[in-house]
């Protein structure tokens, strides 16, 4: 298959990008070779694998903050004249631009955005479209507000994007509070159908990622669009329909466990990757180099009725990461006196601490070549990226894994979807 090019909106550092482009390690225990195969290369006795490169080559992405792009450019950019693939604009400048007959948006097969989900988490104030933030994350006043460039409408403006690059198919992602925020799944499906070339939107589904080998109980929703025009008539009546055949399902197919599912399917699952899994490999971060594992927050214990006061359970899934930084990062342990149950540990003099950026970033699923903290001298201080700015970022992104899984089920339909 030819080179599949992909604009990417909403970047972030890049998680969903890395995702769709395929080529990073993670765990064995997170491929199912039941069901994937093609995933493992022969290498079935590494702790660790790298996945498969995809089709999939990202030609353009966009964030408004200066720390994503420090993240994005340095690993995803091989040669200096890819430098101006990542634009430091909000979509709604963008836009403009590309309205006043600058050419803004490149041709491009797939447009992928994870828009701002603030407003529809339950962890926030959810607002919804009527957020109280405009387009480039600053507040409104009472003047400004209500507008269609607040960041809760923002997916709008994901629309008209599509509507100029015209993709063969779009994927747009989302926090699962979406779903449960009156009537704003379907008013967003809605306007998805109604986008000018024509596009048949397939009925939004969440995503639990510890069902794909991440060990974090993430969940999001993900929204699929195909341009009908593209699609063969067999595809259009096969994505129509209210039941859409395995054959067709655009949506990945899960690969770890759940004791819910029915016995025959569920003896093709291998059970949930742990916590423990993915980070106890790691050294403490006094004895490491990496300054992504170095960094980790001070704030001390405020007691267990606040949120991120809690132990990670090593053994188990690991709580959602958070796009936040001080004290809402979980504990990687807790001293005895708060209800530290890692008794080993603590007896080994090994201190209370949160989790560090890199622990943070492996439950995500990101590879360690990946970096979240840098300082000036590593190539200036426009790439500098505090520890902060590091836990924001990993916090934000979708796991690279998760967006493996919708990018290769995506390459698998290809030839079959489209004409």
């Amino acid at each position: 298959m030819n080179q599949i090019k992909l604009l990417s909106l909403f970047s972030g550092c890049g998680g969903m990008d890395l995702g769709f482009e395929g080529g990073f390690s993670v765990l064995s225990k997170s491929i199912n070779p039941t069901i994937h195969p093609e995933w493992i290369n022969g290498n079935t006795k590494k702790e660790w694998v790298c996945l498969p490169r995809t089709n999939f080559k990202t030609i353009f992405a966009n964030d408004i903050v200066s720390a994503a792009k420090a993240a994005w450019l340095p690993f995803f950019s091989k040669a200096k004249v890819e430098t101006e693939k990542f634009h430091l604009d909000s979509i709604v400048d963008l836009v403009r631009k590309h309205q006043n007959g600058n050419i803004v948006f490149p041709p491009a097969d797939i447009v992928t955005g994870g828009f701002p989900c603030q407003d529809f988490s339950v962890a926030g104030k959810r607002n919804g479209f009527n957020s109280h933030k405009g387009h480039h994350g600053k507040l409104l006043n009472d003047i400004d507000c209500p507008t269609e460039e607040n960041r809760g409408k923002l997916y709008t403006w994901m629309r008209r994007v599509i509507e100029i690059v015209k993709p063969k198919v779009f994927v747009a992602e989302n926090v699962k509070g979406l779903v449960s925020l009156a009537d704003a799944k379907k008013i967003i499906e809605n306007d998805f159908r109604e986008i000018g070339s024509g596009y048949l939107v397939i009925d939004a589904k969440v995503l639990c990622a510890p069902m794909f080998g991440v060990p974090q109980s993430r969940e999001r929703v993900i929204f699929i669009g195909f341009r009908q025009d593209a699609l063969t008539e067999k595809a259009i009546k096969e994505l129509s329909s209210s039941n859409i055949s395995e054959n067709y399902n655009p949506y990945p197919k899960q690969t770890h466990g759940s004791i819910e599912l029915p016995l025959a399917h569920r003896n093709e699952l291998l059970p949930y990757v742990t916590v423990g899994d993915y980070i106890l490999d790691l050294p403490e971060p006094i004895e490491s180099t990496d300054l992504s594992h170095q960094a980790y927050s001070k704030a001390k214990w405020y007691g267990s009725h606040c949120q991120g006061q809690t132990e990670v359970d090593l053994a188990g899934i690991g709580p959602t990461i958070r796009a936040e930084h001080h004290g809402n990062i979980e504990f990687r342990r807790l001293s005895l006196e708060h209800g530290g149950k890692n008794t080993h540990e603590l007896n080994a003099g090994l201190v209370e601490r949160r989790l560090s950026i890199r622990e943070c970033a492996r439950i995500q699923t990101f590879p360690d070549e990946f970096n979240f903290v840098r300082k000036p001298a590593y190539m200036g201080k426009e790439f500098k990226i505090s520890a902060s700015e590091g836990y924001k970022l990993v916090g934000n992104a979708v796991p690279p894994l998760l967006a493996f899984h919708i990018a290769w089920r995506l390459q698998e339909l290809w030839p079959v979807l489209m004409k």
